[in-house]
């Protein structure tokens, strides 16, 4: 029952990350067309647009924050094994249990103050000063959506050790852990 219910959860939680990586690609390819677009307006047309930067700037939040969970996920986050590498399974899977922990806690917050942030902002129509003036609050929206994806991720994660089953997705090329 355990097994099913956490291929279930992998199933899910793979399609919502890998659905928000996408749209956080295509963020990717929107920002380099606007820029490449601003560019060609700078130089070859002497007409820059002053709103490029405002815009790609927006969409870096979102494509941060949309991605950060399929990365967590996939364990391809930034980390430093030096001492992690050297433990034993047993003390390794203590370690990471820590970790999702840790990750679990910031997720938290970023959800939470992340939520309260954004509807201040919206009580008090606070619009983004500079070229694009937005809304603030649908870029602070990225925060709680964010923090939610990699709190999933963290449960998952640690359901997982609690099961002794392995990483839910590992990086490319790695099939396990090294023992």
């Amino acid at each position: 029952m355990k097994a099913r219910a956490l291929a279930l959860a992998a199933r899910l939680l793979g399609a919502l990350t890998g659905a928000a990586v996408a749209l956080s690609a295509a963020g990717v390819l929107v920002s380099l067309a606007l820029i490449a677009w601003a560019v060609v307006m700078r130089y070859a047309l002497n007409r820059p647009p002053a709103w490029v930067d405002d815009a790609v700037g927006f969409l870096l939040v979102g494509v941060v924050m949309l991605a950060a969970a399929q990365v967590l996920r996939r364990g391809e986050h930034i980390g430093v094994d030096l001492l992690t590498s050297r433990l034993s399974p047993r003390a390794r899977a203590w370690a990471d249990a820590w970790s999702a922990l840790a990750v679990l806690a910031a997720a938290l917050v970023m959800v939470v103050n992340g939520w309260s942030t954004s509807l201040f902002s919206r009580q008090l129509g606070i619009v983004a000063e500079g070229n694009v003036e937005i809304p603030v609050y649908w870029v602070q929206l990225f925060l709680p959506l964010g923090g939610l994806m990699m709190a999933l991720v963290a449960l998952e994660s640690l359901a997982r050790l609690a099961a002794g089953a392995p990483p839910a997705e590992a990086p490319h090329g790695i099939k396990e852990r090294p023992e």
